[in-house]
């Protein structure tokens, strides 16, 4: 179910730490507002890729990281390839390293499929939403954690 209404108590917010069913309704901006037009493509598949840690090789980290880090439970260092970002690298636990695929950690790499009305939102107003929900996982997760099908462009953005 859909709803134009911020107010409705049905809707959900946020993202999910545990699995949780869909919510029983889910905002969208209204037909009017979604009939003045698109600023991206209408999309109705995404991919669940995980926290983009870039593209480079871990590391092992040195004794003094070892020290330092090892409360938090990190075993590896991968510096950022983002040349757009401060960011100068992410630790890595032993769960993260498993899970690392094609840069991206914490994903499942499945797809979701959205209806038109939730599709078209994201087209006119990209920035409207700040989680989804993956049907795998059966969480809401930060957009930033998906990219379109057939695409690297990060939802929401």
């Amino acid at each position: 179910m859909l709803t134009t209404d911020p107010n409705d108590p049905e809707l959900g917010h946020g993202s999910d730490d545990k699995p949780v069913p869909m919510n029983k309704k889910y905002l969208v901006l209204s037909e009017e507002e979604r009939a003045k037009g698109f600023i991206r493509p209408v999309r109705c598949e995404y991919i669940h890729k995980g926290k983009f840690v870039g593209r480079n090789k871990p590391r092992e980290l040195t004794e003094e990281e070892k020290v330092r880090y090892s409360q938090y439970g990190y075993v590896a260092f991968v510096e950022s390839d983002d040349k757009k970002s401060s960011i100068v690298g992410i630790f890595l636990s032993q769960k993260d390293i498993e899970q690392l695929h094609d840069g991206y950690v914490g994903g499942c790499n499945h797809e979701t499929t959205m209806g038109l009305a939730l599709s078209e939102t994201y087209a006119r107003d990209p920035n409207f939403y700040g989680s989804t929900y993956c049907v795998h996982c059966s969480m809401h997760r930060p957009v930033g954690e998906f990219v379109w099908k057939g695409t690297d462009e990060v939802v929401g953005s």
